[in-house]
């Protein structure tokens, strides 16, 4: 099979099409040849020698994909397989997503919710287990509360408005430009704040009457966790999930302390198979019904072929992005999202 290997840490250009052995599903696994596998942010810090794979991953990257079951590995005596060979599948994986074929244990695999074609379906898995598991899962957040969401024209962002919105929640959102901005209004932000134009804090305090908002989704981190304190109304909770701006940050503990305020954070890739199950179940009993009916939706603003995985980094780091960008193999000739369709004044481009 072709599969894109990180020949050394470093820029776009590290990442090869070469030959690889097609790999063998293991106990509880499934074959899947893939049909398109989504581009995620630890995709790039992986190929700067930033992120490495848990032990036992495939050095391949790619944390995403969605395509055809191909074959079903071995089962414990007593288990079987929801899946059989020639059924669509998307999947979270913890790495081997950027091949033509890759393996996947089967809890983690989803049938593609009703609509979706295998584009889109590849543009689900890694945003929307983190959403749904650092907001909704864990009761972070809830019906009537208010949100921000920084990096809001994101994959993780353009998932995290539109599924707060949808479970009852008042969303604002940061962003880099108008543009952006305007697209996280478009998929139900109430207002997005260009943080290039002025200062959040400022804005939130407008907007909220000097309240604050009840929890802040962070991608940033750095020198954002003291701004994000001063936005939290009483009671509220910062969730981190990313340190595009650093891991390091000073903090005044006793405004955590007065205002009663909580920090949690989380990672995906390293939790067990056990875990990322119990996601999948919950993802589809109660993610999957508003996939299906359009209410929500991934956002893919391009699409690349496989062997074009270089260029498809270089746009995700350029800053222009708004949603995922999505690879395609020849399983599956490449295409743009208007072969699905985006909604009214979506932001959808071809490649």
């Amino acid at each position: 099979m072709i599969a894109i290997e990180i020949t050394r840490p470093g820029g776009p250009d590290t990442l090869r099409p070469v030959e690889r052995p097609i790999p063998e599903p293991g106990l509880g696994e499934v074959l899947v040849r893939v049909h398109a596998a989504g581009v995620n942010r630890p995709d790039i810090l992986q190929r700067l020698g930033k992120h490495p794979p848990p032990a036992g991953a495939s050095d391949i990257p790619g944390l995403e994909i969605s395509g055809i079951v191909e074959r079903v590995g071995p089962f414990v005596e007593g288990e079987t397989c929801r899946f059989r060979p020639g059924d669509q599948v998307c999947a979270l994986v913890t790495g081997g997503g950027y091949a033509e074929y890759a393996v996947a244990p089967s809890r983690q695999c989803l049938p593609p919710p009703a609509g979706l074609n295998l584009v889109y379906a590849a543009a689900v898995p890694e945003t929307y287990f983190t959403v749904w598991t650092n907001l909704l899962r864990q009761n972070m957040l809830r019906t009537g509360e208010t949100i921000l969401v920084h990096g809001g024209s994101s994959g993780i962002g353009t998932t995290a408005i539109q599924l707060a919105k949808a479970f009852g929640a008042t969303v604002f959102a940061t962003a880099g430009t108008v543009e952006k901005c305007a697209a996280c209004e478009r998929i139900g932000a109430a207002a997005a704040l260009n943080y290039r134009a002025g200062d959040f804090v400022e804005a939130i305090a407008t907007i909220t009457g000097n309240r604050g908002v009840n929890v802040i989704l962070d991608i940033v981190g750095g020198e954002y966790l003291e701004r994000n304190l001063r936005s939290l109304a009483v009671e509220g909770r910062l969730i981190q999930i990313g340190l595009l701006g650093g891991a390091t940050a000073h903090v005044n503990l006793a405004a955590i302390m007065q205002r009663r305020l909580t920090i949690t954070g989380s990672t995906l890739r390293s939790r067990s198979v056990a875990e990322k199950a119990a996601i999948a179940r919950d993802l589809e009993a109660h993610v999957w019904p508003l996939l299906s009916s359009g209410k929500v939706r991934p956002i893919v603003q391009a699409t690349f072929p496989l062997s074009e995985a270089a260029e498809a980094h270089r746009l995700l780091e350029s800053g222009g992005v708004i949603g995922k960008v999505v690879l395609t193999t020849g399983a599956l000739a490449p295409g743009g999202p208007d072969d699905y369709g985006e909604p009214e004044g979506g932001v959808g481009t071809r490649h």
